[in-house]
């Protein structure tokens, strides 16, 4: 298992599902995590089972400037320091429509959740630590970025877009800063249920390893991009699908 003893990790959207999956496996493997979301009482509650000497929840709306301010600061405030960010904040609108159909203002919605929220981290997280002690930075994406799909929603385009961000970023922080990306698959949280409860045999019938991924096994991933062990890559996008981008539909 990588060690990330001494560093400390800020995880947007870490209350639960593959956030929380990746605070586990942070914490796990010895670093101090400050995690977000908008709902206190159980971003507290997550917090409190990561272990209230290593994590710490900071409440608040991911597109507000403060909240970015006082979640960085909280971090280097309470832990002395933030060498990690993970930009897991993301998300779509749930009706499936063709691009031509969407509303416009959906599919800016989309655009900002996926990919202006991730630069708006990245630049906090910059100007508050990573800037003048460099780090590492995990983008979660999705492998909606690399199929195209009859009914699609925006998600894709915006996950494709963060995928080129991330080396772009990565070109422009070197080599201070090292910026990747985890492109998952199909992984049961409460944000995919609905998709999959119904309809399990042939989700699991796509996927080449026969099961649907978990939390954990996201965490694992964000966590060797984070670690030393991963000193040699930056601007990569490491896919995490059980094999399921081998059958391209």
């Amino acid at each position: 298992m990588t060690s990330l003893k001494g560093k400390t990790a800020l995880v947007t959207g870490g209350r639960s599902g593959i956030g929380f999956g990746i605070a586990t496996a942070l914490v796990e493997r010895g670093a101090k995590v400050v995690i977000t979301s908008r709902d206190e009482d159980k971003l507290h509650k997550a917090a409190a089972e990561l272990g209230e000497e290593r994590a710490i929840g900071v409440a608040g709306d991911a597109h507000d400037p403060e909240h970015r301010r006082t979640a960085v600061a909280t971090a280097v405030d309470r832990f002395g320091s933030l060498d990690l960010l993970v930009n897991n904040v993301g998300g779509t609108e749930r009706i499936a429509r063709r691009l031509v159909d969407i509303e416009v203002e959906d599919y800016r919605r989309t655009i900002d959740k996926n990919l202006v929220t991730a630069l708006t981290w990245i630049q906090a997280a910059w100007h508050g630590w990573l800037g003048e002690h460099g780090g590492a930075v995990v983008n979660v994406s999705s492998i909606a970025a690399m199929l195209a799909v009859p009914d699609g929603t925006s998600y894709g385009t915006a996950k494709a877009a963060l995928n080129h961000f991330t080396r772009q970023m990565a070109n422009e922080l070197a080599p201070g800063v090292r910026v990747n990306a985890v492109a998952a698959g199909t992984v049961l949280t409460d944000f995919t249920r609905a998709n999959v409860e119904g309809r399990e045999e042939k989700v699991v019938g796509s996927i080449p390893l026969k099961r649907l991924g978990e939390p954990a096994d996201v965490g694992a991933a964000v966590a060797f991009l984070l670690s030393e062990d991963a000193s040699w890559i930056t601007g990569h996008t490491l896919v995490v699908d059980g094999g399921r981008l081998l059958h391209n539909r």
